[in-house]
Formats: C-alpha cells, sequence, structure tokens
C-alpha cells in the first residue's frame, strides 16, 4: 500500500523565532516554493491580517510583483528614493539634503540589509544605539566626543527611514512597513516645542518692531499662509494680480503646492505697500545690492521678535498662525489643508481641489483674535 503524504497547507502559518518577538509567516507561492519572511507585526491577529493580504496576492497573481523585493538592498531602495521620490521638484533641496544627511546614519545599520529582512526589532535597536551615540566634534587636537545625540534628531532619522519604506511598500517591494510597529525608546513630548501661533496684539507689537518689507511679509503670511523662502520673498511681481486679488504661485515646495491663492483686503494692502517700497524692482522684496530676491531676513525677524518681547520662534511658524485663525474661523481641518496647499496625497485625492470662490468664502472666516480665546483649535499640520 503507498503512503500518502500530508496535504500542503495553502493557508499559510505564523511562527516566532527565538531571538525576535516579531511574526515570521511561511506560505507556498504559485509556483510550489515555500516562502518565509516576516509580518513586521508583534501582536498575532495583525500578523495574520497580513498573511491573509499576502494569500490574496498569490491567488490573484500578484505576487510576483510584491516578491521584487527579495534580493532588493536597502542601499538600491535608498538610492533610487534619492532619485525618484527625494530631489526636487518632488521635495525641496532643504528636505533632500536632510534625507541625505539621515542616509548617512541608516546606510552602516541597514545598507546590506535586504528590505524584507528588516524587522521592527532591528529599527528598535537602531534607535536606542543611536540614543546613546556621543557626538564628535572635531577641534583642532582631533575628534572629541560630546553630549549625547538628542532625541529629536534621532526622531528625524527615524521619520526617514519610516517614509523610505512606506514608499517601498507603495511601490509593492515591501509587504509591511516594519517602522509602524517600533516605539520610539524616550518621549518626545518635553524635546520637540509647539509652533508659536500669534495672537492679535501680539502681531500688532511685532509689525510696529519691524521694517517695512518685513511687516509685508508678516501681514502677508498671516493672511495667506505662503510659504516664506519658497513662495513669498522670491515673488516677482507679475505674480500678484492685485484687480482679481488673485497671488499666482508657480514654483513650491511640492507640486501641491503650485497654485493660484486668493487675497484677502489685508493682504492687498500689504502687497500694494510692498510694491511702492520696492520701487522698479521687477521682485517684490529685492536686494539692493544684487537686484535679486533676499535670500534671508533671519536677523531683521531676529532683532524685531526681541524689540517686540516675543519668544524666539521661526517666521515659518506663521504659517500655523494662518492655519489656526482658520479653524477658529469654522474652516473645516481638511479644508484647511487644502488652503495650505499641502502635499499629502490621500487628503488630495479624497478631497476635490478648492475653487477660488470658496477658497475667498474661507479666507473671510479668519478669525484675527483667535490666539486670545481659551478655546484650543485643532489644525492641520502647517508644513
Amino acid at each position: 500500500m503507498s503512503r500518502v503524504g500530508r496535504p500542503r497547507n495553502d493557508n499559510g502559518s505564523l511562527y516566532l523565532r527565538k531571538d525576535s518577538s516579531v511574526w515570521q509567516m511561511g506560505y507556498w507561492d504559485d509556483e510550489g516554493r515555500y516562502r518565509q519572511e516576516s509580518t513586521g507585526q508583534r501582536d498575532k491577529a495583525e500578523a495574520q491580517k497580513v498573511l491573509r493580504r499576502r494569500l490574496v496576492d498569490r491567488d490573484e497573481g500578484r505576487l510576483p510583483g510584491v516578491e521584487q523585493s527579495g534580493l532588493l538592498t536597502f542601499n538600491q531602495w535608498a538610492d533610487w528614493f534619492l532619485a525618484n521620490r527625494s530631489k526636487p521638484p518632488s521635495c525641496s533641496p532643504k528636505t533632500h539634503a536632510a534625507n541625505e544627511n539621515a542616509l548617512k546614519f541608516l546606510r552602516p545599520r541597514f545598507g546590506m540589509q535586504r528590505l524584507q529582512d528588516i524587522t521592527t526589532d532591528d529599527v528598535e535597536v537602531y534607535l536606542r544605539t543611536r540614543l546613546n551615540t556621543r557626538k564628535r566634534v572635531h577641534t583642532s587636537l582631533g575628534i572629541r566626543l560630546g553630549s549625547r545625540l538628542k532625541p529629536s534628531t534621532v526622531n528625524q532619522e527615524f521619520r526617514v527611514l519610516r517614509h523610505i519604506l512606506n514608499q517601498a511598500v507603495k511601490k509593492r517591494r515591501l509587504l509591511v512597513n516594519p517602522c509602524n510597529g517600533a516605539e520610539f525608546p524616550v518621549k518626545l513630548s518635553g524635546t520637540t516645542r509647539k509652533p508659536h501661533v500669534l495672537t492679535a496684539s501680539e502681531q500688532e507689537r511685532l509689525e510696529a518692531a519691524a521694517p517695512v518689507h518685513l511687516r509685508n511679509i508678516i501681514t502677508i503670511m498671516c493672511e495667506t499662509g505662503l510659504r516664506p523662502y519658497r513662495e513669498l520673498i522670491p515673488m516677482r511681481k507679475t505674480q500678484v494680480d492685485l484687480a482679481n486679488r488673485l497671488i499666482h504661485i508657480p514654483d513650491s515646495k511640492t507640486v501641491a503646492g503650485v497654485a493660484d491663492m486668493p487675497m484677502t483686503d489685508r493682504a492687498r494692502e500689504a502687497f500694494v505697500s510692498q510694491m511702492r517700497a520696492s520701487l522698479d524692482s521687477e521682485f517684490l522684496f529685492p536686494n539692493t545690492s544684487t537686484g535679486r530676491p533676499l535670500t534671508t531676513v533671519r536677523k531683521m525677524w531676529d532683532r524685531a521678535l526681541q524689540k517686540a518681547g516675543l519668544p524666539h520662534f521661526a517666521l515659518y511658524e506663521l504659517r500655523h498662525t494662518f492655519a489656526t485663525r482658520l479653524s477658529a474661523g469654522g474652516v473645516a481641518d481638511r479644508f484647511v489643508t487644502q488652503m495650505l496647499r499641502q502635499s499629502d496625497a490621500a487628503v488630495f485625492k479624497r478631497y476635490s481641489q478648492a475653487n477660488l470662490s470658496m477658497m475667498r468664502e474661507a479666507l473671510a472666516k479668519l478669525d484675527r483674535q483667535a490666539g486670545e480665546h481659551d478655546t484650543h483649535f485643532l489644525t492641520a499640520l502647517a508644513s
């Protein structure tokens, strides 16, 4: 009598390795080969969901696409990310530089590792190691070790890693992002500062302490939410349509940032004032020495804050003031996000683009006394 072998389990299975708390999965592919890989999950129920998605991909013939990460290393994917998702126009030069800097530390740890082999435990070990790392300070006598890295510095590297691996998931090179299950080893609440939102009285003091062109920058940003160094300060006069009260933004931090923005009465007055102050220049904020736009207003901004008696915060944070005032006026957060021209593809895919009439209605609701209220308003992050 011939022996009958045990029937093959086509539903896959979950198991734990001795040295890891992350669930692994095993399953047969459509070519009869047994596959083993990490689910990236510590919770068994969540790991079961990952396995089911993998089996659906197999049964619907999509498995070859998601398995292309089999031999793909982190270094190879990081190179693709820098070339296709980090460089302008996808991101600003500053963001690209930050991504490159983070990868200087991520590559030595994950570089030669296959994408599918990176686990949540690997990510958490990296975070703990970096938090215990001391700064290397270059001096005339050589390199000395300074204080430990700030949690905010390590968190920035964590954010870059998560973003890179999220792109791998979207491109079906990775099943699940191992960063999703990772917990940051320390609390960040005491290490990150909330953006400063100007009250109406603070804005009056700040504008009184600022020179004319900085005063106009403050007013325009609080009324429109324009990005200072990418959109407003390099602006040409031809981009401002005073008759129709429109601002044309041909270049921005993100693709979503390229748009036509309406302006309030206060913003229009500030634009008129700045056009007069800039005389015959084609730029709104020209450098009188070079004829080109100003590259920074940081020093005069710092002096104005000090003279007005305000705590130091970045000029960019005036976008948060704009967002908060919109929200305080009753504008829905999803619409605030559109007014800020965010790059969140999910938001723009779910909600239709705001037309100009709707944007004008939203600007009319700006609550310029928002900072004076006791109520705290939740707004979309003005990044």
